[in-house]
């Protein structure tokens, strides 16, 4: 389905024509369900947390100054509920090894991965996926999955360019360690 820009639904909608949000939801709706679910892990969870949100959206809408993108501002609303779920519930994430991060190379990570199959790739980086922390989760499917700029992360999650910056290299590092553990593990002969 082809949309028009989020701006047009927008104007339609803050001039009564309530249709024309169900445009908004179908274009963004993936991408809410996805942020909130990969932050709450929770199928059910995420579910709800997409309904929340989009009333939540709908009932703010007036208040949308449309200095930003109307997505970064949705997708900033959803991280926080199901940031906000995730405290509630006091979820328990399985942290990554401080230990581990040392001083690996993209160049050589990247040329091990590539000596791999491609199930066994897509294996080992969602096993490592899994272990980060919803916060850091959500960064890394903000950038690299969802190619969104540091600049709209840090007014998603709230902080600093510099901050989404420095996070990312720490994920990154902390990714790679944990990748070359698991690819040790596989008693793959590769070295770095």
């Amino acid at each position: 389905m082809n949309f028009q820009s989020d701006n047009y639904y927008i104007d339609k909608v803050l001039n009564k024509d309530v249709k024309a949000y169900a445009s908004l939801v179908d274009k963004h709706k993936n991408m809410v369900f996805t942020i909130a679910l990969k932050i709450v892990r929770n199928r059910e969870d995420a579910e709800e947390i997409a309904q929340d949100v989009f009333v939540k959206a709908y009932q703010s809408l007036a208040t949308f100054k449309k200095e930003s993108k109307f997505s970064t501002w949705l997708y900033r609303i959803v991280y926080n509920a199901a940031i906000s779920k995730t405290r509630k519930k006091n979820i328990e994430t399985t942290n990554l090894k401080y230990d581990i991060v040392e001083n690996y190379s993209e160049d050589d990570i990247n040329e091990n991965l590539n000596r791999l199959d491609s199930n066994e790739q897509k294996t080992i980086i969602n096993t490592v996926l899994k272990k980060l922390n919803p916060e850091d989760h959500i960064l890394v499917t903000l950038y690299y999955f969802e190619e969104k700029s540091v600049d709209e992360i840090s007014e998603i999650v709230n902080i600093s360019p510099s901050n989404v910056k420095v996070k990312l290299f720490r994920i990154r590092k902390k990714l790679y360690g944990e990748i070359q553990i698991l690819i040790k593990s596989q008693h793959k002969e590769i070295y770095l």
